[in-house]
């Protein structure tokens, strides 16, 4: 453990613009969504039809959990039901990407060939997320509680966030032991992630199987019962659990040399097929994964969003604020429309966070030292580049497509949200254009386009929700869009939009072909 601290200080130092960013604007949704309820729901008559009309609806709770009675409180506890999911991914990669990320790049063996003990950079790593998750809680159950709810219920919520964290951390540990590659290390923890919300959501939906979800940390998230008696106890649970999993991560990392790892390592082609020697090949062997994983997340979103489009029909019904907070974010006419505008503004918003990552591929590629063997045949940078950014472009209107498709399926109009879903496109290739052009100018801040998104996520939802003011929700490129089904579509906006991710991204490729590479 020598060096431990040392260690943290690298980490934290890395970290020092990416890890207050998350926690920040994490920190806001629950905030807004404390406001949005207090100005929706202000009576208890109208905070009661809407308990009664989402505590039988399985769809509703295979999606947020369950709703433990009708106060204030308790409504925002239940609409924060997918925070927890959240921050336990950002954990898992903090902790791979300071591990098993930094043993690829081969940082790690420069590091350990100083004084530093063998298991100091898992050490901090873990620290520093668990850290992170902690002054997440802390930091929404403040914020929460000076808005005048009871503080136990507020820290009771932010630190159920938290144990998420905690222990999708001890994962990531202990994937990060188990592959010879960083994705392949992600995928695990992420493959947990998933097991975990399944369990979470087919515990909560069923009442003779509601031991599910006491198998899942996501689950005892919700058992904390914020406002609704606090289950304290629930917090040792989690640390428990997160010992055990550090622990097991220690021992795993004990028998393996540094850079192997447990899992035996596929074996590939002595030659490479045919279908991989193009660019566009290669980038395809690359991103697909990528571009599986997203569109079947999002579809199974978005057959939960159109299932449950009738309760929130019925819940706008009566209730005018919130008729008004979601016509905000998007639709220009029924209630049916303005829900369903403001799902797909929510998948563009979706779908740019795929956008983003298959265009910061191309950083990715770079950094590890894969790109320099590439580009030293005869194929050009701007072939390069190209090839990973159809994929942000392209792949990113395939995952809208087919979520609009599931959406339309579980709301029983088809394939009719398609053109809705679509929508959103231009707005989601600026945000393709603007990583490319960090890629290109600022090469050391490209992951600076996740907090390009995450500012325009604020701007989309609790800003929105929260009526600020025009020019500053006009910042975001979703502002811009038509609000479909319902509003009118026009032609002026979408084209600037293009033209705005055009002039991004070519400005970005000619910087990448003028600048040196690799850049560190």
């Amino acid at each position: 453990m020598t060096a431990t601290w040392s260690l943290l200080r690298l980490v934290l130092r890395r970290d020092r613009l990416l890890m207050p960013l998350w926690i920040v604007c994490l920190a806001v949704a629950p905030i807004g969504y404390l406001s949005s309820i207090e100005a929706a729901y202000p009576d208890a008559a109208s905070r009661q039809r809407f308990y009664d009309l989402n505590v039988t609806s399985a769809t509703f709770v295979v999606r947020n959990g369950p709703l433990y009675g009708s106060s204030v409180g308790n409504l925002l506890a239940w609409q924060c039901g997918f925070i927890p999911v959240v921050v336990g991914l950002i954990a898992l990669l903090t902790v791979v990407r300071h591990t098993r990320t930094e043993e690829e790049a081969g940082r790690r063996e420069l590091t350990g060939a100083t004084v530093v003990g063998r298991h100091a950079g898992l050490a901090a790593a873990v620290i520093a997320a668990c850290g992170a998750c902690l002054g997440y809680g802390l930091v929404v159950g403040l914020g929460v509680a000076a808005q005048g709810v009871p503080a136990a219920g507020a820290f009771a919520l932010g630190l159920g966030f938290s144990l998420v964290g905690w222990v999708f951390t001890g994962v990531g540990a202990v994937a990060a032991q188990l592959t010879w590659g960083a994705s392949g290390a992600r995928g695990i923890g992420i493959g947990g992630l998933v097991l975990a919300f399944l369990l979470r959501a087919a515990g909560d939906s069923s009442g003779s199987a509601g031991w599910l979800s006491w198998l899942s940390p996501i689950g005892w998230a919700h058992r904390m019962r914020p406002f609704a008696g606090e289950q304290w106890w629930v917090l040792a649970l989690a640390l428990a659990c997160t010992g055990l999993l550090v622990a097991l991560a220690v021992a795993l990392s004990a028998r393996r040399d540094l850079g192997a790892a447990l899992l035996p390592a596929r074996l590939g082609r002595a030659t490479a097929k045919a279908s991989l020697r193009s660019p566009l090949a290669l980038a395809w062997r690359l991103q697909r994964g990528t571009l599986l994983v997203w569109t079947v997340c999002l579809a199974l979103i978005g057959l939960l969003m159109g299932g449950v489009a009738q309760n929130v029909a019925e819940m706008m019904r009566d209730n005018k604020a919130v008729a008004d907070v979601l016509a905000r974010m998007g639709g220009g006419g029924g209630v049916m429309d303005a829900y369903l505008a403001g799902t797909m503004t929510l998948f563009g918003l979706a779908a740019a966070g795929y956008a983003v990552q298959a265009t910061l591929k191309l950083r990715a590629e770079e950094t590890a030292g894969r790109a320099e063997p590439v580009l030293a045949t005869a194929v050009g940078r701007i072939g390069w580049a190209l090839a990973h950014l159809a994929f942000a472009v392209l792949g990113s209107a395939v995952v809208l497509a087919v979520t609009g498709w599931a959406t339309g399926l579980a709301y029983g109009s088809g394939a009719s949200l398609v053109p809705a879903a679509l929508a959103q496109l231009p707005a989601v290739w600026v945000l393709a254009g603007l990583a490319a052009a960090l890629i290109g100018f600022l090469p050391r801040f490209a992951a600076a386009a996740w907090g390009l998104l995450g500012a325009f996520l604020l701007l989309s939802l609790v800003g929105s929700a929260l009526q600020w003011n025009e020019a500053v929700l006009g910042i975001s490129p979703f502002a811009h869009l038509p609000r479909l089904p319902g509003g009118t579509f026009t032609v002026a906006p979408v084209v600037w939009l293009v033209v705005i991710a055009s002039v991004a991204g070519i400005g970005g490729l000619a910087a990448l072909r003028r600048r040196d590479m690799p850049v560190g």
